[in-house]
Protein backbone atom coordinates (compact mmCIF):
# COMPACT_ATOMS: atom_id res chain seq x y z
CA UNK A 1 0.00 0.00 0.00
CA UNK A 2 0.93 3.19 -0.91
CA UNK A 3 0.60 5.75 2.28
CA UNK A 4 0.53 9.78 1.27
CA UNK A 5 4.24 10.09 2.68
CA UNK A 6 5.29 7.37 0.27
CA UNK A 7 2.95 9.27 -2.29
CA UNK A 8 4.39 12.77 -2.09
CA UNK A 9 8.12 11.40 -2.18
CA UNK A 10 7.49 9.29 -5.33
CA UNK A 11 6.23 12.12 -6.98
CA UNK A 12 9.11 14.76 -5.51
CA UNK A 13 11.56 11.82 -6.41
CA UNK A 14 10.17 11.71 -10.32
CA UNK A 15 10.91 15.94 -10.29
CA UNK A 16 14.23 15.64 -9.29
CA UNK A 17 14.94 12.18 -11.78
CA UNK A 18 13.24 14.75 -14.83
CA UNK A 19 15.47 17.41 -13.76
CA UNK A 20 18.83 15.47 -13.87
CA UNK A 21 17.97 13.60 -16.75
CA UNK A 22 17.33 17.40 -18.95
CA UNK A 23 20.49 18.43 -17.69
CA UNK A 24 22.56 15.14 -19.27
CA UNK A 25 20.41 15.78 -22.50
CA UNK A 26 21.63 19.91 -22.74
CA UNK A 27 25.20 19.10 -21.22
CA UNK A 28 26.68 18.43 -24.62
CA UNK A 29 29.11 15.43 -24.29
CA UNK A 30 26.54 13.08 -23.25
CA UNK A 31 29.03 10.57 -21.99
CA UNK A 32 31.19 12.84 -20.27
CA UNK A 33 28.16 14.44 -18.68
CA UNK A 34 27.07 11.45 -16.96
CA UNK A 35 30.48 10.28 -16.16
CA UNK A 36 31.03 13.98 -14.12
CA UNK A 37 27.82 13.87 -12.42
CA UNK A 38 27.79 10.90 -11.22
CA UNK A 39 31.02 11.59 -10.32
CA UNK A 40 29.85 14.23 -8.05
CA UNK A 41 27.04 11.98 -6.84
CA UNK A 42 29.73 9.81 -5.38
CA UNK A 43 31.74 12.85 -4.02
CA UNK A 44 27.79 13.69 -1.89
CA UNK A 45 27.74 10.13 -0.97
CA UNK A 46 30.90 10.14 0.70
CA UNK A 47 30.32 13.46 2.64
CA UNK A 48 26.51 11.83 4.17
CA UNK A 49 28.13 7.61 4.58
CA UNK A 50 29.54 8.59 8.45
CA UNK A 51 25.76 9.34 9.04
CA UNK A 52 24.08 6.61 8.09
CA UNK A 53 23.73 3.40 9.13
CA UNK A 54 25.70 0.20 7.03
CA UNK A 55 23.82 -2.44 5.41
CA UNK A 56 23.56 -5.92 6.80
CA UNK A 57 25.69 -8.69 5.21
CA UNK A 58 22.80 -10.30 3.57
CA UNK A 59 22.22 -7.31 1.02
CA UNK A 60 25.92 -6.98 -0.16
CA UNK A 61 25.26 -9.31 -3.13
CA UNK A 62 22.38 -7.40 -4.26
CA UNK A 63 24.73 -4.33 -3.59
CA UNK A 64 27.15 -5.46 -6.00
CA UNK A 65 24.82 -6.39 -8.35
CA UNK A 66 22.83 -2.92 -8.68
CA UNK A 67 26.19 -1.22 -8.68
CA UNK A 68 27.01 -3.23 -11.65
CA UNK A 69 23.09 -2.69 -13.22
CA UNK A 70 23.47 1.38 -12.41
CA UNK A 71 27.03 1.78 -14.09
CA UNK A 72 25.31 -0.08 -17.51
CA UNK A 73 22.73 2.38 -16.94
CA UNK A 74 24.90 5.06 -16.74
CA UNK A 75 26.31 4.32 -20.58
CA UNK A 76 22.65 2.91 -21.88
CA UNK A 77 21.16 6.43 -21.34
CA UNK A 78 23.56 8.94 -22.94
CA UNK A 79 24.07 6.52 -25.87
CA UNK A 80 19.94 7.28 -26.09
CA UNK A 81 19.96 10.53 -26.08
CA UNK A 82 23.01 10.72 -28.61
CA UNK A 83 20.37 9.41 -31.61
CA UNK A 84 17.20 10.85 -30.24
CA UNK A 85 15.05 13.93 -28.67
CA UNK A 86 14.30 14.11 -25.12
CA UNK A 87 10.88 13.52 -25.48
CA UNK A 88 11.49 10.82 -27.63
CA UNK A 89 13.94 8.80 -25.50
CA UNK A 90 12.83 9.40 -21.63
CA UNK A 91 9.33 8.09 -22.42
CA UNK A 92 10.63 5.35 -24.14
CA UNK A 93 13.17 4.49 -20.73
CA UNK A 94 10.93 5.13 -18.37
CA UNK A 95 7.53 3.69 -19.93
CA UNK A 96 8.69 0.87 -20.82
CA UNK A 97 10.26 -0.19 -17.16
CA UNK A 98 6.95 -0.35 -14.75
CA UNK A 99 5.43 -3.41 -16.13
CA UNK A 100 8.69 -5.26 -15.61
CA UNK A 101 8.97 -4.32 -12.41
CA UNK A 102 5.35 -4.98 -11.47
CA UNK A 103 6.22 -8.63 -13.11
CA UNK A 104 9.48 -8.38 -10.99
CA UNK A 105 7.65 -7.45 -7.70
CA UNK A 106 5.03 -10.16 -7.98
CA UNK A 107 7.85 -13.33 -9.09
CA UNK A 108 10.37 -12.38 -6.66
CA UNK A 109 8.58 -10.58 -3.62
CA UNK A 110 5.40 -11.83 -3.91
CA UNK A 111 3.83 -8.24 -4.67
CA UNK A 112 0.26 -8.61 -6.28
CA UNK A 113 -1.55 -5.10 -7.20
CA UNK A 114 -5.04 -4.59 -6.84
CA UNK A 115 -7.24 -4.15 -9.62
CA UNK A 116 -7.50 -0.47 -9.02
CA UNK A 117 -3.65 -0.42 -8.69
CA UNK A 118 -3.49 -2.30 -12.19
CA UNK A 119 -5.06 -0.68 -14.07
CA UNK A 120 -3.52 2.71 -13.24
CA UNK A 121 0.07 1.46 -13.92
CA UNK A 122 -1.07 0.32 -16.88
CA UNK A 123 -2.61 3.59 -18.04
CA UNK A 124 0.14 5.31 -16.73
CA UNK A 125 2.51 3.35 -18.77
CA UNK A 126 0.32 3.48 -21.66
CA UNK A 127 0.44 7.17 -21.61
CA UNK A 128 3.95 7.43 -21.08
CA UNK A 129 4.55 4.96 -24.68
CA UNK A 130 2.20 7.09 -26.38
CA UNK A 131 4.42 10.17 -25.60
CA UNK A 132 7.43 8.33 -27.35
CA UNK A 133 5.31 6.62 -30.00
CA UNK A 134 4.42 10.25 -31.13
CA UNK A 135 7.76 10.85 -31.37
CA UNK A 136 8.22 8.15 -33.16
CA UNK A 137 6.71 8.44 -35.32
CA UNK A 138 8.31 11.07 -36.96
CA UNK A 139 11.70 9.93 -38.68
CA UNK A 140 13.16 8.59 -35.26
CA UNK A 141 16.11 6.91 -35.14
CA UNK A 142 16.08 2.96 -34.59
CA UNK A 143 19.02 3.08 -32.40
CA UNK A 144 17.18 5.92 -30.26
CA UNK A 145 14.64 3.20 -29.53
CA UNK A 146 17.08 0.54 -28.87
CA UNK A 147 18.80 2.34 -26.60
CA UNK A 148 15.63 3.64 -24.87
CA UNK A 149 14.20 0.03 -24.44
CA UNK A 150 17.53 -1.15 -23.23
CA UNK A 151 17.63 1.64 -20.54
CA UNK A 152 13.99 0.76 -19.62
CA UNK A 153 15.19 -2.70 -19.34
CA UNK A 154 18.20 -1.46 -16.74
CA UNK A 155 15.72 0.69 -14.97
CA UNK A 156 13.44 -2.20 -14.67
CA UNK A 157 16.39 -4.55 -13.04
CA UNK A 158 17.93 -2.09 -11.07
CA UNK A 159 14.60 -0.94 -8.97
CA UNK A 160 13.74 -4.54 -8.74
CA UNK A 161 17.51 -5.57 -7.26
CA UNK A 162 17.00 -2.36 -5.10
CA UNK A 163 13.97 -2.49 -4.01
CA UNK A 164 15.15 -6.21 -2.85
CA UNK A 165 18.00 -4.91 -1.06
CA UNK A 166 16.79 -1.93 0.60
CA UNK A 167 14.36 -4.57 2.79
CA UNK A 168 17.24 -7.07 3.39
CA UNK A 169 19.84 -4.53 3.92
CA UNK A 170 17.99 -3.19 7.46
CA UNK A 171 18.92 0.45 6.15
CA UNK A 172 17.31 1.73 2.86
CA UNK A 173 19.55 5.05 3.04
CA UNK A 174 22.60 3.47 3.63
CA UNK A 175 21.80 0.99 0.80
CA UNK A 176 21.10 3.54 -1.30
CA UNK A 177 24.25 5.67 -0.96
CA UNK A 178 27.06 3.00 -0.98
CA UNK A 179 25.25 2.16 -4.65
CA UNK A 180 25.65 5.94 -5.53
CA UNK A 181 28.90 5.63 -4.11
CA UNK A 182 29.95 2.64 -6.02
CA UNK A 183 28.27 3.93 -9.42
CA UNK A 184 29.56 6.74 -9.96
CA UNK A 185 33.49 5.51 -9.17
CA UNK A 186 32.99 3.22 -11.83
CA UNK A 187 31.29 5.05 -14.51
CA UNK A 188 33.81 7.44 -14.06
CA UNK A 189 36.67 4.80 -14.12
CA UNK A 190 35.50 3.26 -17.04
CA UNK A 191 35.34 7.03 -19.02
CA UNK A 192 38.68 7.55 -17.77
CA UNK A 193 40.09 4.23 -19.47
CA UNK A 194 37.88 4.99 -22.74
CA UNK A 195 38.60 8.32 -23.41
CA UNK A 196 41.61 9.74 -21.31
CA UNK A 197 41.49 12.47 -18.63
CA UNK A 198 40.99 15.40 -21.07
CA UNK A 199 37.61 13.65 -20.68
CA UNK A 200 36.87 15.42 -17.51
CA UNK A 201 37.99 18.80 -18.63
CA UNK A 202 34.94 20.81 -19.20
CA UNK A 203 33.79 24.40 -19.44
CA UNK A 204 32.77 26.19 -16.15
CA UNK A 205 28.91 26.19 -17.19
CA UNK A 206 29.24 22.68 -18.04
CA UNK A 207 30.78 21.55 -14.25
CA UNK A 208 28.40 23.27 -12.75
CA UNK A 209 24.75 21.69 -14.56
CA UNK A 210 26.88 18.74 -13.60
CA UNK A 211 26.72 19.35 -9.95
CA UNK A 212 23.46 20.96 -10.31
CA UNK A 213 21.98 17.15 -12.06
CA UNK A 214 24.65 15.44 -9.61
CA UNK A 215 22.67 16.99 -6.56
CA UNK A 216 19.25 16.21 -7.98
CA UNK A 217 20.64 12.52 -9.45
CA UNK A 218 21.13 11.85 -5.73
CA UNK A 219 17.86 13.17 -4.38
CA UNK A 220 15.90 11.33 -6.58
CA UNK A 221 17.81 7.87 -6.01
CA UNK A 222 18.08 8.17 -2.35
CA UNK A 223 14.15 9.35 -2.03
CA UNK A 224 12.84 6.21 -4.32
CA UNK A 225 15.20 3.83 -2.88
CA UNK A 226 13.57 4.85 0.95
CA UNK A 227 9.94 4.00 -1.43
CA UNK A 228 11.03 1.14 -2.49
CA UNK A 229 11.99 0.00 1.08
CA UNK A 230 8.19 0.76 1.87
CA UNK A 231 5.41 0.00 -0.91
CA UNK A 232 5.14 -1.81 -3.64
CA UNK A 233 7.65 -2.05 -6.70
CA UNK A 234 5.87 -1.79 -9.32
CA UNK A 235 3.25 1.09 -7.86
CA UNK A 236 6.05 3.14 -6.98
CA UNK A 237 8.11 2.88 -10.19
CA UNK A 238 4.70 4.07 -12.11
CA UNK A 239 4.25 7.07 -10.24
CA UNK A 240 8.12 7.75 -10.86
CA UNK A 241 7.57 7.77 -14.13
CA UNK A 242 5.09 11.10 -13.95
CA UNK A 243 8.89 12.98 -14.33
CA UNK A 244 8.09 12.10 -17.97
CA UNK A 245 5.21 15.13 -17.81
CA UNK A 246 8.23 17.63 -16.61
CA UNK A 247 10.47 15.98 -19.32
CA UNK A 248 7.75 16.99 -21.89
CA UNK A 249 7.45 20.59 -20.81
CA UNK A 250 11.40 20.88 -20.77
CA UNK A 251 11.69 19.47 -24.34
CA UNK A 252 8.51 21.77 -25.50
CA UNK A 253 9.91 25.32 -23.97
CA UNK A 254 13.91 24.74 -23.00
CA UNK A 255 14.76 22.49 -26.38
CA UNK A 256 11.60 23.76 -28.45
CA UNK A 257 10.73 20.30 -29.13
CA UNK A 258 7.29 20.53 -30.92
CA UNK A 259 3.96 19.35 -28.93
CA UNK A 260 0.82 18.79 -30.61
CA UNK A 261 -2.66 17.36 -29.47
CA UNK A 262 -1.49 14.14 -29.31
CA UNK A 263 1.02 15.12 -26.57
CA UNK A 264 -1.68 16.75 -24.36
CA UNK A 265 -3.67 13.24 -24.66
CA UNK A 266 -1.06 11.19 -23.65
CA UNK A 267 -0.50 13.10 -20.37
CA UNK A 268 -3.61 13.10 -19.78
CA UNK A 269 -3.45 9.06 -19.54
CA UNK A 270 -0.63 9.55 -17.27
CA UNK A 271 -2.27 11.66 -14.51
CA UNK A 272 -5.26 9.57 -14.77
CA UNK A 273 -2.78 6.77 -13.98
CA UNK A 274 -1.46 8.82 -11.11
CA UNK A 275 -5.01 9.29 -9.69
CA UNK A 276 -5.72 5.21 -9.97
CA UNK A 277 -2.32 3.82 -8.58
CA UNK A 278 -2.81 6.12 -5.68
CA UNK A 279 -7.07 5.10 -5.58
CA UNK A 280 -6.03 1.78 -6.09
CA UNK A 281 -3.51 1.52 -3.20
Amino acid sequence: MITNDVFFIVLLSAALNAGWNSAIKIGGDRITAMAITTLIGSALSLLVLPWVAWPGPESWLLLGASIAIHTAYHFALPLAYNHGDLGQVYPIARGSAPVMVMLGGALFAGESPGPGALVGVLCLCAGVISLALLKTSVGSSRKAVGYALLTGALIAAYTVVDALGARQSGTAIGFAVLITLGDGIATALIVLGWKGRRTFVVERRALWLCAAAGSMQMGAYWTAVWALARAPMGQVSALRETSVLLVALVSAWLLKERVGPGRIVAAGLVFAGIVGIRLGS
